[in-house]
């Protein structure tokens, strides 16, 4: 695989780990939502289990959060150490 194809297939994975991250956050927002309409409700079994679901969905975004940072920087040494500019840019 070319080096220019390399580099789209990184900036497609990386579009991909963006929506993961808005994926997660969206599921984080809800289950803040389903906790706060519980404090109305006050059923024992979310009071329970909800905190803990929080935690590890929070600590997914966190995670993939991390990984897209990390991929952007191995991205752009990747865009840098193989002189990739002229080739995306042909005319410049």
């Amino acid at each position: 695989m070319e080096n220019l194809q390399k580099l789209q297939m990184m900036d497609k994975m990386l579009r991909e780990l963006e929506d993961l991250k808005k994926s997660q956050t969206a599921v984080l927002k809800k289950l803040t939502q389903i906790e706060a309409d519980n404090i109305t409700v006050g059923a024992g079994l979310l009071e329970e289990k909800l905190p803990d679901l929080h935690e590890e969905v929070d600590s997914g975004v966190a995670i993939v959060t991390g990984l897209l940072e990390e991929f952007q920087a191995y991205r752009d040494k990747f865009f840098i150490d193989n002189n990739l500019a002229d080739l995306q840019n042909p005319t410049a």
